[in-house]
């Protein structure tokens, strides 16, 4: 019988359609991936300007940062804001980088060593750090998308992409809201709740490293829907990553490696979910933000497509309980 779940940070109800379920080992991305190799490929020793890079000992880069060919937004712009009747429109200033990952041709994240995984880390950390120094920017976000179904282009070279706004994500505002109003009624972090509740039961527990844990959400969207957290308090993904960089990479590599090998290389997004930038011109509004938020990493394989009752109502229509796609990717030898 199906089972309605709601989502403890933002209140979102799920349906889990224990009635349409499929076994774990049965899901195919609808859109399979694969890639056309351009010659030459744009990102294989791309000669693009630098805004930053990790070079290696014979002076070449191993990550490099550069600006989007084709950005969503633009630094270039001077940051305007104003109302037209009820609407209020926004200029599109703003950061659009890539970070090419790796000089070699290597499509999938999952297939990097940990520490080139771990200098892709380093190179969000940095620019994530300079990119808060710009005043009229409140967000940063960084993103993979692998896969055509997930939004990437079909060029099989590693990549993912830094985007900061100038207003605050809808989304990110949600989680804010729902993680404030639980501090507000019980004076603890609802992340640190959460992980210590998932690590009580283990049920829905996949990996864990000394620093990290990776677990299948409660109430998940799309089936196999994963989120990395850190076991140690902090809002900030750039502050507190300091020191742990490498024990990211292990889990982050571990979880992209089940979901290549169990799932057949789907498709799929990661996100970083940090706080947004500490503008103390707003007064008190992100005064519990330190205590009340907890950076995390969202994982979202691509098996799925969100249909009209989605669309239409809010709901998410998950076919898998997320007990039982846990049990599937702890049991994926990597």
């Amino acid at each position: 019988m199906p089972e309605l779940r709601k989502d403890p940070v933002i209140g979102r109800w799920v349906i889990i359609a224990t009635e349409r379920a499929r076994r774990p080992g049965n899901f195919v991305d609808p859109q399979k991936n694969y890639f056309v190799d351009e010659e030459p490929c744009p990102f294989c020793h791309n000669a693009d300007q630098e805004i930053y890079s990790i070079k290696g000992d014979d002076g070449q880069w191993k990550v490099k940062v550069v600006a989007s060919a084709q950005p969503l937004v633009k630094k270039e712009v001077q940051f305007n804001r104003h109302g037209h009747g009820l609407y209020d429109v926004v200029n599109s200033y703003g950061v659009n980088e890539i970070v090419i990952e790796t000089p070699e041709h290597i499509t999938n994240m999952a297939d990097l060593d940990i520490h080139q995984i771990q200098h892709v880390i380093e190179a969000y950390k940095i620019r994530f750090k300079d990119i808060a120094k710009e005043p009229d920017l409140q967000y940063a976000l960084a993103f993979k998308n692998y896969g055509w179904a997930a939004g990437g282009r079909r060029i099989g070279h590693s990549r993912s992409q830094i985007i900061a706004t100038s207003i605050n994500p809808l989304r990110v505002k949600e989680k804010l809201k729902g993680a404030k109003r639980h501090f507000d009624y019980h004076d603890r972090c609802l992340y640190c709740d959460l992980i210590r509740q998932e690590m009580s039961s283990g049920k829905r527990v996949v990996a864990e490293t000394e620093h990290f844990i990776a677990i299948t959400p409660f109430a998940p969207r799309f089936p196999f829907e994963l989120t990395i957290l850190p076991k140690e308090h902090h809002c900030d993904f750039s502050q507190g990553i300091v020191g742990h960089e490498e024990d990211l990479a292990k889990i982050l590599k571990d979880i992209l490696s089940r979901i290549k090998v169990g799932l057949e290389d789907p498709a799929y997004n990661y996100i970083i979910q940090t706080a947004p930038f500490n503008r103390l011109k707003r007064g008190d509004r992100w005064q519990t933000i330190k205590q009340d938020y907890h950076w995390h990493i969202e994982v979202l394989p691509r098996l799925s497509l969100a249909a009209g009752f989605e669309k239409g109502t809010g709901f998410y229509i998950c076919p898998i309980p997320p007990e039982d796609t846990a049990e599937f990717l702890r049991e994926v030898e990597v």
